[in-house]
């Protein structure tokens, strides 16, 4: 019996390990350089939806998926924060006058739109 063997019919190639042919299958994923958001992206997938992280990961597009949640995550909180601090009136002049005014008001829009970005991003 021949040690290695392609099959023309699927494109693989297999190898003999004892008395039967094993493919060689090679999971061909980027390097993960996700942050914080893929992280809580991908527990939430594990935990709620198994079958689509399983299928992300079978293909190898996991890695992608998480890399571009965190990159639109991270780009939204940021236009949002923005967004909400001139809304309610927070800029350089408040940060002058009264900075622990300005830094109790500024966790308060980072954290209002971490919650809503999460919400509508990771956790869905």
């Amino acid at each position: 019996m021949e040690k290695h063997v392609y099959d023309e019919k699927n494109g693989l190639s297999y190898t003999l390990c004892g008395d039967c042919y094993l493919p060689d299958l090679v999971l061909n994923e980027e390097e993960p350089t996700y942050g914080k958001y893929g992280m809580l992206r991908k527990q939430f997938l594990k935990e709620h939806r198994p079958i689509r992280y399983q299928n992300l990961l079978l293909s190898g597009k996991l890695t992608a998926h998480l890399n571009q949640i965190d990159q639109e995550v991270t780009e939204q909180v940021e236009v949002l924060m923005k967004q909400m601090a001139e809304k309610q009136g927070v800029n350089e002049n408040l940060k002058r006058q009264n900075p622990m005014k300005w830094i109790r008001l500024m966790n308060n829009v980072k954290a209002s739109a971490k919650e809503i970005v999460l919400k509508e991003r990771v956790y869905m």
